[in-house]
């Protein structure tokens, strides 16, 4: 089944990019446009798409009053909800992770991230991009080193994850196929008892397995 996605921004330049860069893929489908908070949250309700993809500055509500509104803590059966903005600042990152956001996305991130990013969070797992990711992670600070309840291969993958890979990525830098990167991630996820790639990150930083590389 096609992946729906409702897409909310401002600028219809924008929507309109974005929908050419997702329905030139197979399986993902543009089921609704809205061009501020409120219609964005009226539609995600009404349509029950299965990824939103949200601007931070719109008219009326904002992305992180929309992403609250419609994944935040006590919402019932919440969306998915992608932020993908021009706006590279911590607070932003912050504030809509905490609303419930699966994702963070820079709107000059490339194509290709942005498919992976819709198709992760339709499997429920979430994507930041790697210039963020890395900035936000470096700030923690490195415990001992990792207990190792991963294989060799998986504290690779987790590293790698760490430093803002995408999957494809990962298969091609370990030689492994896709197929093998998906298996390994679904283990990772059981031993660490963690939600998606982000929580991953957060522990290969935060154990020192992957450490900030010197100035």
């Amino acid at each position: 089944m096609s992946i729906r996605v409702l897409l909310a921004d401002d600028q219809a330049m924008i929507r309109g990019g974005l929908r050419l860069i997702l329905e030139d893929q197979p399986d993902i489908i543009v089921v609704g446009e809205a061009a501020d908070g409120a219609e964005a949250i009226a539609l995600a309700r009404r349509l029950r798409p299965d990824v939103c993809l949200v601007d931070i500055r719109m008219p009326g509500r904002d992305g992180i009053e929309v992403t609250r509104a419609l994944a935040g803590p006590g919402v019932p059966d919440p969306l998915r909800v992608v932020i993908v903005t021009t706006f590279d600042l911590d607070e932003y990152v912050d504030g809509a992770l905490r609303a419930g956001a699966v994702g963070f996305l820079l709107k000059g991130t490339s194509p290709a991230l942005l498919v992976e990013a819709v198709r992760a969070a339709r499997a429920g797992d979430g994507l930041i991009s790697p210039q963020v990711t890395l900035r936000l992670l470096r700030h923690l600070t490195p415990g001992k080193a990792p207990a190792a309840p991963l294989s060799a291969r998986e504290l690779e993958v987790a590293a790698a994850i760490a430093r803002g890979r995408t999957n494809s990525e990962i298969a091609a830098e370990l030689f492994i196929s896709l197929s093998t990167v998906k298996s390994h991630l679904t283990s990772i996820h059981n031993k660490l008892d963690v939600r998606n790639r982000v929580e991953i990150a957060a522990w290969a930083w935060g154990t020192g397995l992957v450490q900030p590389a010197a100035d």
